[in-house]
């Protein structure tokens, strides 16, 4: 991975963490969600216009990950909703390297040499250990922690599906532009028929923290299509989630001054 890579990737970890804090604060898990995937939405139907078409073969992954994000977007949800950030977050970002990596061997043909292996092993070690210290002097919420296994399972599958979509795309903008605009329409369209009549008044106080939280996930995930077309997918994966880091460190401020 080069120096260029690993600093796009870091910066989607930075970035990443930004948004999921956001979401964090967000008390209604589903205004935060809605207008995240609002933002993201209508940043690609804005930048389509302007971008080639992703090549015939990017097709069928863009629509196989539209899907698997809408589920991820449920999971993260309810995993938010069940657990504390600091726990269900760690949980969810670390289980996703191992899978990716195993899925990115037999689909993408990609097998870590021994110093990337052992890199994404202290990734996930190391992410473990954030969310057993969160756990720790309290009794487990087994619920919370299989919604966070679940979320991670999501993100693993979405990797790797992103991953081969956007080499064979051709043009890793318009693939992140098309995506947004088709991953995007889900929460929205339920939060309309949920929130009927009362959708502008449910969503307005959180508008500015919310479409902010759009645009950051916009570009962290853009940043990460990016490096998947330059760099293995495993190796990419498990640098992102240095991510955990900043985000648990920021929802630690953020309960500290509530």
């Amino acid at each position: 991975m080069t120096p260029t890579v690993t600093a796009a990737v870091l910066l989607a970890a930075v970035t990443h963490a930004c948004w999921n804090a956001l979401a964090h604060r967000i008390i209604d898990k589903l205004v935060g969600f809605t207008l995240i995937a609002g933002g993201g939405m209508l940043i690609g139907l804005v930048a389509v216009p302007f971008l080639p078409l992703p090549a015939a073969g990017a097709w069928p992954y863009l629509v196989a990950s539209a899907l698997i994000h809408i589920a991820y977007y449920v999971l993260l949800m309810r995993s938010f909703r069940l657990g504390d950030f600091g726990q269900a977050y760690p949980i969810a970002r670390g289980t996703a390297p191992l899978v990716v990596t195993v899925l990115a061997a037999v689909f993408a043909h990609e097998v870590p040499n021994g110093w990337a292996a052992a890199g994404i092993v202290v990734s996930c070690a190391g992410l473990t250990g954030v969310a057993l210290w969160g756990m720790r002097g309290r009794r487990p919420n087994w619920a919370a922690i299989g919604a966070a296994l679940a979320t991670g399972l999501s993100i693993a599958a979405y990797t790797v599906v992103d991953g081969l979509g956007v080499r064979a795309s051709g043009s890793a903008l318009s693939y992140i532009a098309w995506l947004m605009a088709l991953e995007g329409i889900a929460v929205p369209a339920y939060a309309l028929y949920r929130w009927r009549g009362q959708f502008l008044a449910t969503v307005r106080p959180f508008a500015a923290v919310g479409l902010l939280g759009g645009a950051l996930s916009v570009t962290a995930y853009g940043l990460v299509l990016w490096a998947q077309t330059r760099a293995e997918l495993a190796p990419v994966a498990a640098l992102r989630e240095s991510s955990v880091k900043q985000g648990s460190c920021g929802n630690s401020l953020t309960a500290r001054h509530a």
